[in-house]
């Protein structure tokens, strides 16, 4: 997305003022959808796509979910696989949101290495243990409130 120097300095102006750990999401300027996430350090981008009358200028909130959990497993696999000195040579997470009568995701770990069958095993494992998986079946709850009228 292409954004005007004014912009990019108000939403930097909004990133200094978050704590680390927070996060801001508010209008990118790409109407009617769009949105621009801010953490202190990052921007990001969600929308939807044309189906929905978005303009498909970033991923939609389910995919940015989806993408949190693949990045998360990754990580969290190769943390857990330097820790104890097995070799990834590369590393693939594919993810798939079922939205039907049973919703689910379907979550493929790609493993290429030098890695036995107790190591995989004990991989798929602590895939099952990264805080975006224990976030999403963990029960977390969601404290909502509105802000003050302005």
């Amino acid at each position: 997305m292409e954004a005007d120097l004014g912009t990019e300095q108000y939403w930097s102006g909004l990133q200094a003022s978050l704590a680390q750990g927070a996060i801001l999401v508010t209008d990118s300027g790409q109407s009617p959808w769009g949105q621009v996430l801010l953490s202190h350090d990052q921007i990001l981008f969600a929308d939807e796509p044309a189906a929905l009358l978005g303009r498909n200028s970033g991923p939609a909130p389910t995919e940015i979910v989806l993408m949190a959990l693949g990045a998360c497993t990754a990580i969290t696999v190769r943390m857990y696989a330097a820790r104890k000195g097995w070799t990834i040579d590369r590393i693939a997470v594919r993810l798939r949101y079922e939205s039907g009568e049973h919703k689910s995701i379907e979550r493929i770990i790609e493993l290429d290495g030098p890695l036995v069958a107790e190591q995989r095993a004990r991989i798929l494992a602590i895939a099952e243990k990264c805080p975006v998986h224990q976030i999403l079946t963990g029960g977390v709850s969601i404290r909502s409130q509105l802000a003050a009228a302005h």
